[in-house]
């Protein structure tokens, strides 16, 4: 293998999208792997997202650099039957060979051209492989088709015939490690938790060097002594908890919830109806990269509905939080650092809004002391050298 500064690591997005000036791990790791001195490149599918959240497909191939002055190479889809489906791509071949990597990092298995993946490693025996995981029964595998079809024959043959070849996979949630188990059958000496997180370097640059602009958006955002709560995301009929969230704050004096994200078309009205209050500001959809400014800015974040990356970026940036509980996703409470909603009702959100706010601030200094002092586990530069700390 090539001495460091010169190892490629090339990170294979062609099971879903990839979004161009994002803070999701497709985005960070690369990031954070070109930051440690390695060439990093990228090869993605056309999936994207425009900025109000929806899913766009680029069309044709192309190549430019990224934010991060990353090569991005896009592939087309085959000209072929349930191409898009079983994510088969022209060319797929050709451009891993010309990128000539030592490092493989797979984000998500489930494609067709993982055997093409499969080819170049064993005929390049010295190149790691890492394959990761964002599928669980939450997201994935929900009807007949779907579970028994698709990841219960496809995909599993798919990651079967190249677990030997696999120096690790990786589940980015708790669930998301179990999903590989049980779903596809790979060994759990195999398998690892690799969590998502945030942007660390840029909470470290607000914090130190712009600590101003923080402190100048929150007076933006409240009066006084105001107690400020921060929520974001898309907005759809799998995060209609936000209503309930809304509905809550209306009824504890002292607080104010800010809302980022976009909003499906057929919960508009009923949304803007429902923020038509002094208590509740919507700021509307934000770059990725603003979110952080707005945790920061908080004195709590609130999610009640159902998991986002957004959850491991607030953790990461060491505010204090209240999340709904779901199964598999625990993680993020480190050491005492986050409540969990086992009950999601307004009063539920009304009693502890008030607890924090009013009836207990020692708790509430406790969470936040808590909070800060595990920020650094869910750093992206940590991330980013476990990630392929099996390489030597």
């Amino acid at each position: 293998m090539r001495g460091m500064i010169n190892i490629k690591i090339l990170h294979v997005c062609l099971s879903c999208f990839y979004i161009d000036n994002h803070s999701y791990q497709e985005n960070l790791l690369p990031r954070y792997h070109k930051k440690m001195g390695y060439d990093v490149e990228i090869i993605a599918s056309q999936e994207n997202f425009d900025e109000n959240g929806e899913k766009t497909n680029e069309g044709e191939f192309r190549e430019y650099l990224n934010e991060d002055n990353i090569k991005v190479t896009r592939l087309e889809y085959k000209n072929i039957i349930f191409s898009k489906k079983l994510k088969l791509y022209k060319n797929t071949e050709r451009y891993i060979n010309e990128s000539n990597p030592d490092i493989i990092f797979v984000h998500g298995s489930q494609f067709l051209d993982l055997k093409i993946i499969r080819e170049y490693c064993q005929k390049n025996p010295q190149v790691k492989l890492y394959i990761d995981n964002h599928a669980d029964f939450s997201n994935s595998a929900k009807n007949f088709i779907s579970k028994n079809i698709f990841h219960g024959i496809i995909w599993r043959k798919n990651v079967k015939q190249i677990i030997s070849l696999t120096e690790k996979f990786y589940g980015v949630l708790p669930a998301r490690v179990n999903f590989l188990n049980e779903v596809y059958k790979i060994p759990k000496s195999k398998i690892d938790l690799l969590v998502m997180g945030a942007d660390s370097d840029y909470i470290q640059k607000l914090t130190e060097n712009s600590s101003e602009e923080i402190t100048l958006l929150k007076n933006s955002l409240i009066e006084n002594d105001d107690f400020l709560i921060v929520t974001g995301g898309k907005i759809d009929n799998a995060k209609k908890e936000i209503f309930r969230l809304i509905k809550s704050v209306k009824e504890v004096k002292g607080v104010k919830l800010v809302i980022f994200g976009s909003v499906i078309e057929e919960l508009q009205e009923e949304f803007f109806n429902a923020i038509d209050n002094p208590q509740i500001k919507y700021v509307g959809w934000i770059k990725s990269i603003e979110s952080y400014k707005y945790f920061l800015a908080a004195d709590l974040v609130v999610f009640p509905g159902r998991h986002s990356v957004l959850w491991e970026q607030a953790v990461g940036t060491g505010v204090p939080g209240v999340y709904k509980k779901w199964a598999g996703t625990e993680h993020i409470n480190v050491n005492n650092n986050v409540i969990f909603l086992e009950d999601d009702s307004s009063q539920t959100l009304v009693d502890l809004l008030n607890q924090l706010k009013h009836k207990d601030r020692r708790r509430y200094r406790g969470l936040l002391e808590n909070s800060k002092r595990i920020k650094d586990t869910f750093s992206y530069s940590k991330i980013a050298e476990k990630s392929i700390n099996h390489m030597n």
